[in-house]
């Protein structure tokens, strides 16, 4: 019997004591079965351990060896570095772990990348630990035979928290599943980070006498008002009505139409689930047509950008920020940054969140954000492979949702990104001595420590109702997101049904690597010469049938193949 003593989570966020079984080991914390345990050891043979080698603390300390990428953007304290660090020691005092790291690099123009291939080509030592962010790396990581069933050790060694947080989505494991095996432990990241909403500039509507649009029509009701009759006193040459660019993409994570092809019942550069349960490639379904010349109808009339095509994400910022733009897509957290600039460039600007409109039928849909961020490998000759799992469940038990009396109830650690007065009242950046750290979250094994998927918006739902910021997460929700981020996530939620998520998840296949750089760039070639109307509406059917016919029918075929393999 596996039973874990740790304290459950309950989906509605509820906080339970498990009493300590008696046929349970001693620690009651330790989330192992009582008696022998079994572990997998360097042939792959399963051997039969006398007792539990779970720790909550290890004495002697035990190792864990891994490599690192450190953002640029992360600051130390004078005479440290990500392999000395306050979180080394953290874990070596309180879990008797010690970190040890094989090297580290700064991680500009993909030089972690780079430097774990070089390690696995010459057959360099490879780390007890490693987390990827990179896909394609780590499934050559998978690959390589080198690291093991990580999801037989989580179903061993996990706490319940974490398990819980895991099964918020099911199909976060689908991307690192190979043959039936779990191979690597996704790593969770909030979600909804990047479903979409629509930021209107609401002192132009208020000024207009207009409502938010709830449809594509309105939407082209409000645009041409905010182009004509601008009530800041811009010429209608000078108005961005819609601020949107896709340079990078139809399908990104701010300022991309792709949203505007959901009112059409699809969602390009992304694989969706068609009627009869198969996916589909988003860019080849019918509503694309519609779609694209709902755009050239839009730019023909002066509402996007008339160089769209070659506006990236933060390029579409730009007019927002300046006060020329009237609406911009994009997610939830958006009205901490980049909009809350504009205020300081036009006198009296306020955006607030409006719902995705819908298309004549209704149907609004948007991409969606997996509940994961890259993934964790454990070696195959790792000595002490549960303790990874030490390390991670203090962290889900203490750090993903910090409560009152924790050990991270004002921050990460202290004197880094928070400081205590001589009341021992919590002091933040430029009060805390010597200057706040940059990230400090960042210093863990995993990238940011340890991450719950719906704690963030359970956090802001709270504050939508206006209640007090009582905790840690509510509280740095208030000080450091935008005044209007609390309702935008109750925006998000109003429409949850409409993310969509990109279903394929797995590894490139043998087609895409060999073929889809073309289908991309006969795709992208093709959209931006209907919007720019060099070409008539049939390209898009011409495109289509290129596609399929130039590999596009063996990658769908593929993709299905492992499709139906995970389910």
């Amino acid at each position: 019997m596996n039973v874990n003593n740790r304290r459950l989570v309950s989906a509605l966020g509820s906080l339970l004591i498990v009493s300590m079984l008696a046929a349970c080991s001693n620690s009651a914390n330790e989330p192992a079965d009582s008696g022998a345990a079994t572990g997998t050891n360097t042939s792959g043979n399963v051997a039969i351990q006398d007792e539990n080698p779970y720790k909550d603390k290890y004495d002697p300390p035990v190792a864990i060896s891994t490599v690192w990428g450190v953002d640029p953007a992360l600051t130390f304290r004078d005479g440290e570095s990500i392999e000395n660090s306050v979180a080394t020691r953290w874990a070596l005092e309180t879990l008797g772990i010690e970190i040890k790291s094989l090297w580290s690099v700064t991680d500009t123009n993909n030089a972690f990348v780079t430097k774990v291939r070089l390690a696995m080509s010459s057959g360099q030592q490879l780390p007890d630990v490693i987390t990827v962010n990179d896909a394609l790396l780590a499934q050559d990581l998978i690959d390589s035979g080198r690291f093991q069933d990580a999801g037989a050790l989580f179903d061993q060694y996990a706490s319940d928290i974490w398990k819980q947080a895991m099964s918020l989505d099911p199909n976060v494991w689908n991307a690192y599943t190979k043959d039936g095996v779990r191979m690597g432990i996704p790593v969770l990241d909030y979600a909804y980070n990047n479903d979409y909403l629509l930021w209107i500039r609401q002192d132009w509507l208020d000024a207009l006498k207009l409502e938010g649009p709830k449809t594509l029509a309105e939407l082209e009701h409000v645009m041409e008002q905010f182009r004509v009759n601008n009530q800041q006193g811009l010429s209608p040459e000078q108005v961005t009505p819609l601020s949107i660019g896709f340079k990078s993409s139809m399908n990104t994570w701010m300022g991309d139409p792709s949203w505007i092809f959901g009112a059409y019942g699809t969602i390009p550069a992304q694989w969706n689930e068609a009627a009869d349960g198969t996916l589909m490639y988003g860019s080849i379904h019918e509503g694309m047509k519609p779609g694209l010349l709902k755009l050239k109808e839009w730019r023909d009339k002066g509402y996007i950008p008339k160089e769209a095509a070659l506006w990236d994400e933060n390029k579409t910022s730009e007019p927002a920020v300046a006060g020329t733009a009237g609406i911009i897509p994009g997610p939830y957290w958006m009205s901490g940054w980049p909009l809350l600039d504009t205020a300081k460039n036009v006198e009296g600007a306020v955006w607030k969140p409006y719902p995705i409109p819908t298309g004549e039928d209704g149907t609004a849909m948007r991409h969606g954000t997996h509940f994961h961020k890259g993934v964790t490998l454990i070696n195959k000759d790792m000595a002490h492979p549960e303790a990874f799992f030490t390390y991670q469940n203090y962290l889900f038990e203490n750090l993903a949702d910090p409560q009152e009396g924790s050990p991270f109830e004002y921050g990460v650690f202290e004197d880094y990104d928070y400081a205590l007065d001589a009341d021992g009242n919590p002091l933040y950046g430029d009060d805390i001595p010597g200057g706040t750290i940059t990230a400090p979250l960042r210093y863990f094994l995993v990238r940011d420590g340890a991450r719950i998927p719906d704690v963030q918006f359970k956090a802001l739902m709270n504050l939508a109702e206006g209640k007090e910021a009582t905790t840690y997460r509510e509280k740095e929700l208030v000080s450091s997101y935008g005044p209007e981020t609390a309702l935008a996530a109750t925006v998000v939620m109003e429409q949850e049904d409409i993310s969509k998520k990109d279903m394929y998840v797995g590894p490139p296949t043998a087609t895409m690597k060999s073929r889809m750089d073309y289908l991309k760039k006969i795709e992208a070639q093709t959209f931006n010469e209907i919007i720019f109307g060099e070409k008539p509406a049939e390209a898009f059917d011409q495109f289509v049938a290129s596609w399929k016919s130039s590999g596009g029918d063996d990658i769908t075929k593929e993709v299905n193949e492992w499709y139906s393999s995970i389910k």
